[in-house]
């Protein structure tokens, strides 16, 4: 069903700011504290790669440890200059960086043999196995949840379907390995003394699979580096690495069926081929582009269009900041995002609400009808919410409120 006629909108003159000094609303950490920062892996420079290296831009005299580093030289001088890391024994093997993945069942005792007993506090930023690193009772442990681990709880399912692992001997000893991960990620569960959340959503999955509570803290956006762009090509950008969760597969398919709109497919991945042969005329493949021609790429797109579930979605944030409207799956950290057409008096965008081709088409459909309601000016206001310094805030009132809690 289309909506012809395009809301209201009150005009955006200026972008939020904070009306104190970054100094006078945040509390202080000693400078002579020692603190290790635990990192599940460092395959690529990705999202929460990017929260790595602002936590570490945050205290540059961390440690950082983490099973697996593959990140280039270029990426370290740019990001990590003069931070120090330590590697898994596992890092050294031959040829790692093409099955790393496959050691999943080694990783939790794997992160168990970094000693960090020695540091005043101990920050892990968790996806799978940080948080299970081995902490004194009374050292402080804040841990930065980006996600329970999705394949062992409650997307094992769709991970077996997509590995093609049944009941034979094979899937029998995944599922069998999967679940001595469960046990293990439950034990470790209550070792942070606090946890923060990259969305509202991680924290529903936090309260469900671990009872605990948590503090929604969004990851940072570097805004100033990303550039504004009022002025929009006739082409929608879907940006991610091209894996299954992702359904780039059902925006490819959408598109298929509006052969009168362009789509451009920025990133690579293990659905490369796959996808490339699925693609109609109207989409192009941009392949992996530098920084700075993703951000020109995103920021000239009429909107960027996304159909999977992320636990936060940093490019649809980032995306947001180049003034760029979203359409996405309307579950996920794309809810703490997008202010929606149709509720929100200032939208950024709109949600749909089931994974089907036909859902995608009506909500871009309704984006064309309602284009001028939904602004560019009023995007990038919206982007301010994921701002590095109010992460930086955060994260630091976080580990003096941990630290307070060992004080004596």
């Amino acid at each position: 069903m289309r909506h012809e006629r395009p809301l209201e909108l009150a005009a955006v003159t200026s972008l939020p700011r904070d009306s104190q000094p970054l100094e006078a609303q945040t509390p202080r950490l000693d400078t002579a504290t020692r603190i290790a920062v635990v990192h599940d892996w460092c395959p690529t420079f990705r999202g929460g790669e990017r929260v790595l290296a602002q936590i570490c831009k945050q205290f540059p005299s961390a440690d950082v440890f983490t099973l697996f580093d593959f990140l280039n030289e270029d990426v370290k001088e740019q990001y990590f200059k003069d931070v120090a890391f330590h590697t898994s024994a596992a890092n050294k093997l031959p040829l790692i960086e093409k099955y790393y993945r496959s050691l999943f069942f080694l990783c939790p005792f794997l992160i168990e043999q970094f000693d960090v007993t020695g540091y005043d506090l101990v920050i892990s930023s968790s996806a799978a196995f940080s948080r299970g690193v081995l902490t004194r009772p009374d050292q402080p442990h804040l841990c930065y949840v980006h996600s329970p681990v999705r394949y062992a709880w409650d997307e094992q399912f769709s991970y077996l379907q997509q590995g093609r692992l049944g009941f034979g001997p094979k899937g029998l000893l995944f599922r069998h390995m999967l679940h001595r991960l469960r046990t293990w990620d439950t034990r470790t569960a209550h070792g942070p003394d606090m946890m923060l959340a990259n969305s509202s959503y991680v924290r529903s999955r936090i309260r469900h699979i671990y009872g605990r509570d948590s503090q929604v803290v969004f990851p940072p956006v570097a805004l100033d580096e990303l550039t504004y762009a009022a002025d929009k090509d006739d082409y929608y950008v879907v940006a991610s690495y091209l894996a299954p969760y992702k359904r780039t597969d059902l925006v490819i398919q959408a598109f298929n069926e509006m052969p009168s709109r362009r789509l451009v497919v920025v990133g690579e991945g293990q659905q490369s081929k796959a996808l490339r042969d699925l693609a109609g005329p109207n989409i192009t493949f941009a392949g992996y582009l530098p920084r700075a021609d993703y951000v020109r790429t995103v920021a000239e797109a009429k909107a960027m269009v996304f159909a999977g579930c992320e636990d936060f979605g940093i490019a649809l944030a980032e995306a947001q900041a180049c003034g760029t409207p979203l359409v996405a799956f309307g579950r996920g950290g794309a809810c703490d995002i997008v202010k929606p057409f149709g509720s929100a008096d200032r939208p950024t965008g709109l949600l749909f609400r089931r994974q089907t081709v036909a859902a995608l088409k009506e909500a871009v459909e309704v984006f064309d009808d309602n284009r001028r309601a939904i602004t560019p000016v009023a995007c990038r206001a919206n982007a301010s919410r994921f701002s590095e310094d109010r992460f930086d805030r955060a994260l630091l009132d976080a580990t003096v409120s941990v630290q307070a809690k060992h004080a004596f």
